[in-house]
């Protein structure tokens, strides 16, 4: 078993080393360009570092999700949260932007927790009263709808030169980072990843059973709490600064619980962070790449590589 785990993270590592590569040095422009350097330092690194950094949160905050609710389904965009965080975050955007005022990426990020936690809060109620994976998904997707329409409908009333810019971040995108914007991103991140460091033993003996982790000492209470927390954290954080990004939250735990063969906490977690790094790496290359110089929406990339792992996990249920 051990060697099975090393062996999947070594190949992880490596996989995703070469996408840190690949991202680097695969684009239009020519070394002999005079702005080559520029472009690498100034706009490839920046963004591959954001698909790293964000990327491993959503997948984590997914898993969290999965936990905490006991379905492989779970996930932010699944049951609407990053879109309510989305649609929190456009509301801040559009009125201070209105009123001349910049909002500082701390605050974008806290105006997404705002809504990431309310939609959690939301489907949390509806769970309560439904034993059915089928219900909460359909509540979590009209969830979605209704924060989808009122983001657009507070689209219309940005400024002309905005529209376009809002349009983009509500598409998915890791463009436009700087490495200021990503190191304030990876600093709430490691804030987030800390509480997952902290919850790796409480959530192992959540798993055995919600009596057993009683009866070892966990505050199922406090537990819950902290869980939600830590997982919208991560998802708002990967909602300010890229936008809603589609599946990764999902796909990647059932990936990851596939090639490492377990579902202990101490493996999936750091695993969970590896894997949405590499898959949104691999997501960004090929939304840029694809059809260059046009770029594709982030999440309809990731919806693509995404969704049929999906698919088949509800199949696998259904069987």
């Amino acid at each position: 078993m051990r060697n099975k785990t090393a062996a999947s993270y070594a190949l992880l590592v490596l996989g995703t080393g070469l996408l840190v590569f690949l991202n680097m040095v695969l684009g239009t422009a020519a070394p002999d360009d005079p702005s080559y350097q520029l472009i690498l330092t100034g706009i490839r690194l920046p963004r591959l570092l954001a698909a790293l950094v964000l990327g491993g949160a959503l997948a984590v905050s997914g898993y969290l999700l999965q936990v905490f609710f006991g379905n492989p389904i779970a996930g932010p965009f699944v049951l609407g949260i990053s879109n309510g965080a989305r649609l929190m975050t456009a509301a801040a955007l559009i009125v201070l932007m209105s009123g001349g005022v910049h909002l500082s990426a701390l605050g974008l990020v806290g105006a997404s927790f705002v809504g990431a936690g309310a939609v959690t809060i939301a489907v949390l109620v509806i769970s309560r009263h439904t034993g059915k994976m089928s219900v909460l998904i359909l509540a979590g997707v009209m969830i979605g709808y209704i924060c989808n329409a009122l983001t657009d409908f507070l689209i219309t009333f940005a400024d002309d030169r905005d529209i376009v810019n809002l349009h983009n971040w509500t598409m998915g995108s890791f463009s436009g980072m700087s490495l200021k914007t990503v190191g304030i991103a990876a600093a709430i991140t490691f804030v987030g990843m800390a509480g997952c460091v902290a919850l790796i033993k409480p959530v192992g003996a959540y798993l055995t059973g919600e009596e057993y982790a009683r009866s070892v000492g966990v505050n199922i209470t406090v537990f819950r709490l902290m869980l939600i927390l830590v997982s919208s954290l991560l998802s708002a954080t990967v909602t300010a600064f890229a936008g809603p990004v589609s599946f990764v939250g999902v796909a990647v735990p059932h990936m990851m619980r596939k090639i490492f063969g377990t579902t202990v906490p101490a493996v999936m977690i750091p695993a969970c962070f590896l894997g949405g790094a590499a898959f949104c790496l691999l997501s960004d290359m090929i939304a840029r790449l694809a059809f260059s110089p046009t770029e594709l929406s982030l999440s309809s990339v990731t919806a693509i590589l995404g969704a049929p792992v999906v698919i088949a996990v509800l199949l696998g249920k259904n069987r």
